[in-house]
C-alpha cells in the first residue's frame, strides 16, 4: 500500500539536537545545506523567499511560510513543492507542510522529514511534484548529514 499524500523520511545524524536544529531553522545554515539562497531569516509566521543553487535547478524559486518552531525539537514550513516552471504562477495552489522533528538518541539526534499534502495539489503536478519531493528529501538527508558533519 502506497500514501501519496505524504513523504516520512528518518535519518540519524551524529549531532547534538541544538545543532540539528540550528542548522534547520537558521536560514544561512539551512541554504548552505539545503543548497539555496535565502533572503531573510525564518521567523515563525513569516514568509521567506529562496532559489535553489543545486546545478541543473538554479531557475527554480519559492516560498517558505514559517509556520512552527519549536527549539531544539520541532521546525516547519509551508511551500509549493517542485514549483519547476518559471512562467507558472504556483501561488493559488495550496501548499505543502514540511515538518521537522527532533528526537535525542543515544547515536546523536533522531531526524523525522514529513512532507504532506500532495492530495490537495492539482492532479496534473500532483504525481511529479511527490515523487521529485521524496527523491529530493532523500538527497537533502545526505546533505545536512554531510553538513553536520563538518566542525
Amino acid at each position: 500500500m502506497t500514501n501519496t499524500d505524504r513523504i516520512e523520511k528518518k535519518v540519524i545524524l551524529r549531532a547534538k539536537p541544538s545543532r540539528v536544529f540550528s542548522a534547520l531553522s537558521d536560514s544561512s545554515q539551512f541554504g548552505t545545506w539545503f543548497r539555496a539562497k535565502l533572503d531573510g531569516p525564518f521567523v515563525q509566521g513569516k514568509s521567506v523567499h529562496g532559489r535553489v543553487t543545486y546545478p541543473g535547478y538554479e531557475h527554480l524559486v519559492f516560498e517558505m511560510a514559517i509556520a512552527r518552531v519549536e527549539p531544539d525539537r520541532y521546525f516547519a514550513y509551508r511551500w509549493h513543492p517542485y514549483p519547476n516552471d518559471p512562467k507558472m504562477d504556483y501561488s493559488k495552489e495550496p501548499m505543502t507542510l514540511v515538518e521537522f522533528s527532533l528526537e535525542e538518541a543515544k547515536e546523536g539526534t533522531l531526524l523525522t522529514i514529513v512532507e504532506s499534502g500532495f492530495d490537495q495539489l492539482p492532479v496534473s503536478r500532483r504525481d511529479e511534484a511527490f515523487r521529485m519531493n521524496d527523491g529530493g528529501w532523500t538527497g537533502q538527508i545526505e546533505n545536512i548529514t554531510e553538513y553536520l558533519a563538518t566542525p
